[in-house]
C-alpha cells in the first residue's frame, strides 16, 4: 500500500500520478482501471463525448479494450461510478481507477430522489464533464496543496488564532469519530444549532465523513421549529453553541426519538448531564475508534449520495428539507466560486469573513465548502456581528471577498449616511462630491479601467480612506444574494467605487446557478450562467420575462420525503421550475423580475409584481423602511409602510427611535417628531409628505389598476423577531398578511 500523508489521504504513486484519496476498497472483479491521460486519446473528457471507438484500459497486468460508453451510460448509474478509485488486481496490488462497474442501485433510476438513502443520475454537461468528487476526495485534494496553509481563523480572549488546513483535517476526522462512537447512523442527521465557528465547520466535514448528513438550524429557531427539523431529519446527534440552545433542546428532548446526544461547543452546561458533552469529550471519545473503521465509511460513500440538508423558510407550508448530494456541493464549490472570480490560494489566498447563517445554503457554500475547495482564509466574526461588531471585524481581517445580503449593505449604507448627516459642512460636501464624481463615471463607463482625473483624485482624497475604515480596502469581490437589493443601494455603493457583484440561485440549486463577477457585470443583473450549467425561460410574455427553469450539476436530489413537491419542482428531463420570473438580455445576463406567487392579481385581472413599486416607494420616500404592496383578488392596490429606526443591538428588535436619516426626513417637512409613535396616526405633516411621495409614485404608473390607492403606517418596523423578516431578512409576505389582517381588511370594507 502506498504510503499516506494524512490519516485517510495517500500520496502520490510511484509514477507520480495523485493516489486516490479514498482508502482501498474490498477487491471488485469488475472494476475497470482506466485513467485520464494514460492510452485515452483526448483524455477522460474525450471518452465522455465519445460514442464509439476503442479505448485501451488495464485490467491486472493485462490490457484490454473497453468500448466507450456514452454520456447517458456514464450518468447511469446503472453502468458505472465515476472515481478516481483505488482497486486491486488478483495478485493484490493496488490499481488506480476511474470509474467502475456496478451493481444497479434502486433508487438510482432517476434524476431525483425522496429518499434519505437515495442516489440520483447526475446531469453531466458534455462542456463541463469533470469527473464528480466526494467530499473527502475535495478535502484531500486540498490538503496536498495547502495543508500548512491558514484555513480558519478565529478570536479567543482578544487575539486571533489559526488553524491549518492539516489540523482542519484532523479535527474533522476526529469529530466524524466521535459521531461514530455516540452512534451516528448512515442517512441520518447532524443538526448544528450555534453561531458560526471552527466547531460548526469541523462538525459539518465531520458529519460527511461519517456518512451522516449536515443539518443546520438557524439559531433564531424557536424550539417547535427546532423539533421539526430535527425530527423530520432523523437527528442522532444535535451540536450547539450556548446554554440557551441546549435548553431548546432539552425542552423538546422527548419529542426526539433518534436523538442520541448533544454536543456544546461554546458555553458548557452548568452542570453534568446523561448524553449530553462538551466538544473536547466529543474529540476525545473520537480517539477511540479505529481510523481504519473510519476509512471503511468513507470508502463506501459515493458523490450521488446526500450529505446536506437545508431546510426551506416554510412560509407556504411546513419548511422542506432540500437534499444536497456530494456531488452538488464539490461541484458547485469549484464552478460557483470559479464564476464568481474567486481564487485558487496558489494565485491569492482569500480572506472571507464568516458571520451569515450556515443554515442559509448561501453563506454554507460561500464560506464553508468553497473555502475548503480553494484554501481560502476563513475568519469568524463575533455572535453580535450582524448587531453591530461585523464592521469590527471587517477591518481587523481585512476580506479580498464578501458576501452579504441586501439587507447587510443596506445597514452599511444607512451607517455611513448617519456619520455623514453629523459631519460638518466642509467634510459633508468633500464626501458628496467625490461620491458623485464616481457614480457618474461608474455608471457611464462600467468597462473600462480609464478613470478621468477627478475620478481618480475623489478616490485619492475620499473614498479610499471610506473605504479602509469599513474594513473593505483590499475586498476585489463584493457579493450579495437571497434577496433583491434597490437601485439606490447599488448606486450608493457604485459611488464608493465598490461594485456589488450578485448572484442568483435557490437552496434547490446548491446556492449559485447565475453570477456576476469582474468580468461579467451588469448593473441590477445577476449575472450570467454558470459554467455547465443551463436555463430557460419558460412561456415568456411579450416583453420576454418568464418563468426561469435550471438545469445542471447543482441541481438538488429531492425533497425528503416529498414527492409531490419533488415532483411539482423538477421535470422529466430533470429541469428545476424556480417559480422566480426574469427575463435574459442578447448577452445572457439574468434579470430577476419578482416571483410567481408574489404576484398581485387584482379582482379586474391585472398582474402585478409587487417589488417594483416597493422599491419606487422607497426611492422617493427616504423615511420609509419596508413597503410590502397588497391587492391580490381585490378592487384596489394598498400598501403597508413602515418606518426606519434604531435596532436594539441585544434584542434585534426595532426600537421607538428613528434613525438620523428618518430624523432629516422629518425635518426637511417641517416635523420635529424624533420617534415612531410621534409619527404615526399623529404627524400631519409627514403624513402629508407620504401621500405626496405616493402620489409621485402613483403618476410613473402604467395605468390606474397599478396606483396605490390606500396606505398605512405601522406602529413598528419589520423584524426577525417579530417574525416579518426571515433569518436573510427577507420578506415574510404571508406572516405579514396574517399579522396585519385587521388593518388589511379596513382598506376594503367599504368595497363590499
Amino acid at each position: 500500500m502506498p504510503a499516506r500523508s494524512e490519516a485517510g489521504c495517500e500520496k502520490q504513486l510511484p509514477d507520480g500520478r495523485a493516489g486516490s484519496p479514498q482508502r482501498a476498497p474490498k477487491p471488485c472483479s469488475q472494476a475497470l482501471v482506466c485513467r485520464e491521460g494514460e492510452g485515452w486519446p483526448g483524455g477522460f473528457s474525450r471518452w465522455l463525448s465519445d460514442q464509439t471507438g476503442e479505448l485501451p484500459h488495464t485490467m491486472g497486468d493485462t490490457s484490454v479494450p473497453l468500448k466507450a460508453a456514452s454520456p447517458k451510460a456514464l450518468s447511469g448509474p446503472e453502468a458505472w461510478e465515476v472515481g478516481p478509485w483505488r482497486t486491486r488486481d488478483p495478485q493484490g496490488q493496488a490499481q488506480a481507477s476511474m470509474i467502475r462497474a456496478v451493481a444497479p442501485h434502486p433508487a438510482e433510476e432517476a434524476l431525483w430522489t425522496t429518499r434519505a438513502d437515495g442516489r440520483v443520475r447526475l446531469r453531466i454537461d458534455p462542456s463541463c464533464p469533470d469527473p464528480p468528487h466526494t467530499v473527502h476526495q475535495m478535502f484531500c485534494e486540498t490538503l496536498g496543496k495547502y495543508g500548512d496553509l491558514s484555513a480558519l481563523g478565529f478570536k479567543r480572549q482578544g487575539s486571533w488564532e489559526n488553524i491549518s488546513y492539516s489540523q482542519y483535517y484532523q479535527l474533522s476526522r476526529k469529530a466524524a469519530k466521535g459521531f461514530l462512537k455516540l452512534g451516528l447512523e448512515q442517512t441520518h442527521s447532524v443538526a448544528i444549532l450555534g453561531f458560526n465557528s471552527p466547531e460548526w465547520f469541523f462538525s459539518a466535514v465531520g458529519t460527511v465523513f461519517a456518512g451522516g448528513t449536515v443539518t443546520g438550524i438557524y439559531t433564531t429557531s424557536s424550539p417547535e421549529a427546532c423539533q421539526y427539523i430535527a425530527h423530520n431529519s432523523h437527528a442522532d446527534i444535535i451540536v450547539v453553541d450556548t446554554q440557551e440552545q441546549l435548553g431548546k433542546i432539552l425542552k423538546i428532548w422527548k419529542n426526539l426519538p433518534h436523538l442520541k446526544a448533544v454536543v456544546v461547543y461554546r458555553e458548557p452546561p452548568a452542570e453534568k448531564m446523561a448524553n449530553v458533552y462538551t466538544m473536547e469529550q466529543l474529540l476525545g471519545l473520537g480517539s477511540l475508534v479505529p481510523e481504519e473503521a473510519l476509512d471503511t465509511v468513507i470508502d463506501a460513500q459515493q458523490p450521488n449520495q446526500r450529505c446536506v440538508l437545508i431546510y426551506t423558510s416554510g412560509t407556504t407550508g411546513p419548511p422542506k428539507g432540500v437534499m444536497l448530494s456530494q456531488d452538488n456541493i464539490t461541484w458547485t464549490a469549484r464552478y460557483g466560486s470559479q464564476a464568481g472570480g474567486i481564487q485558487p490560494a496558489e494565485v491569492q489566498q482569500e480572506v472571507v469573513v464568516s458571520y451569515l447563517p450556515l443554515s442559509h445554503i448561501a453563506a454554507q457554500i460561500y464560506d464553508l465548502w468553497t473555502g475548503i475547495q480553494w484554501g481560502a482564509h476563513v475568519c469568524f466574526a463575533e455572535p453580535n456581528a450582524l448587531k453591530g461588531s461585523l464592521i469590527s471585524t471587517l477591518r481587523e481581517v481585512e476580506p479580498t471577498s464578501h458576501l452579504g445580503v441586501p439587507r447587510v449593505w443596506e445597514k452599511i449604507m444607512e451607517g455611513i449616511q448617519e456619520v455623514v448627516a453629523q459631519s460638518g459642512f466642509i467634510r459633508r460636501k468633500m464626501l458628496l462630491w467625490a461620491m458623485s464624481v464616481t457614480l457618474q463615471h461608474n455608471l457611464t463607463s462600467l468597462g473600462s479601467d480609464l478613470k478621468p482625473f477627478t475620478a481618480r483624485l475623489a478616490d485619492f482624497l475620499v473614498l479610499a480612506k471610506v473605504r479602509q475604515a469599513l474594513g473593505l480596502a483590499r475586498c476585489q469581490k463584493p457579493f450579495y444574494g437571497a434577496a433583491p437589493m434597490s437601485v439606490e443601494t447599488q448606486h450608493f455603493f457604485l459611488g464608493l467605487n465598490i461594485r456589488l457583484y450578485a448572484g442568483y440561485g435557490l437552496s434547490e440549486t446548491s446556492g449559485p446557478h447565475f453570477m456576476s463577477s469582474p468580468c461579467n457585470y451588469r448593473l441590477c443583473s445577476s449575472g450570467k450562467v454558470m459554467p455547465g450549467c443551463r436555463a430557460k425561460l419558460a412561456d415568456p410574455d411579450a416583453g420576454g420575462v418568464g418563468e426561469i427553469c435550471l438545469w445542471g450539476r447543482n441541481i438538488f436530489m429531492g425533497y425528503l420525503n416529498m414527492e409531490a413537491e419533488t415532483r411539482e419542482a423538477i421535470d422529466d428531463q430533470g429541469w428545476l421550475r424556480t417559480g422566480d420570473t426574469g427575463r435574459l438580455d442578447a448577452e445572457g445576463f439574468l434579470y430577476v423580475t419578482g416571483r410567481i406567487k408574489e404576484l398581485i392579481i387584482t379582482a379586474g385581472g391585472e398582474n402585478v409584481p409587487p417589488v417594483p413599486l416597493e422599491e419606487a416607494v422607497k426611492r422617493e420616500l427616504p423615511i420609509i423602511s419596508n413597503a410590502m404592496l397588497l391587492g391580490d383578488q381585490r378592487k384596489f392596490l394598498a400598501m403597508l409602510l413602515t418606518l426606519k429606526c434604531t435596532v436594539d443591538p441585544d434584542t434585534s428588535d426595532p426600537t421607538d427611535n428613528l434613525t438620523e436619516r428618518a430624523v432629516e426626513f422629518c425635518q426637511s417637512v417641517g416635523s420635529t417628531a424624533t420617534t415612531v409613535s410621534e409619527v404615526v396616526g399623529k404627524d400631519v405633516a409627514v403624513y402629508r409628505a407620504i401621500e405626496e411621495g405616493i402620489q409621485r409614485v402613483n403618476r410613473n404608473a402604467a395605468a390606474r389598476p397599478y396606483r396605490i390607492q390606500k396606505w398605512a403606517l405601522l406602529g413598528k418596523d419589520f423584524s426577525i423577531p417579530g417574525g416579518e423578516l426571515g433569518p436573510t431578512m427577507k420578506l415574510k409576505r404571508f406572516t405579514v398578511l396574517e399579522k396585519y389582517k385587521d388593518t388589511i381588511d379596513s382598506f376594503y370594507q367599504e368595497q363590499k
